[in-house]
């Protein structure tokens, strides 16, 4: 059900991705996102950031410029890295006391 929800990867988004991700939604966007979440997790900070969402725009907010289909996808196993022990400088101790002389054997 959540592809054929208008924001990708919906399930797996952060409090505040979702937060950014809703402002491009128009109205019966938002309450088909509100009806999966009331559905399925129920999250009472996500029904009211949607609440308040759909209450800008009955006030005449515009949904902001922007795809969902364009935003990055979402991992699908939280906290997965994307960066390697490799890429990590050699030898990077740093100064003690930010003093060069006071740091024998730096970069033995």
């Amino acid at each position: 059900m959540t592809e054929q929800l208008p924001i990708p990867g919906y399930d797996q988004l952060t409090l505040g991705d979702l937060l950014h991700r809703i402002r491009s939604l128009d109205e019966q966007e938002l309450r088909q996102v509100r009806e999966h979440e009331e559905a399925h997790g129920h999250r009472t900070p996500v029904l009211e950031i949607i609440d308040e969402r759909l209450r800008q725009l009955a006030e005449g907010a515009e949904p902001s410029g922007g795809d969902q289909r364009n935003t990055p996808p979402v991992s699908s196993s939280p906290g997965e890295q994307a960066v390697s022990p490799e890429h990590s400088p050699d030898g990077n101790t740093p100064l003690r006391h930010g003093v060069y002389e006071q740091t024998p054997g730096r970069g033995r």
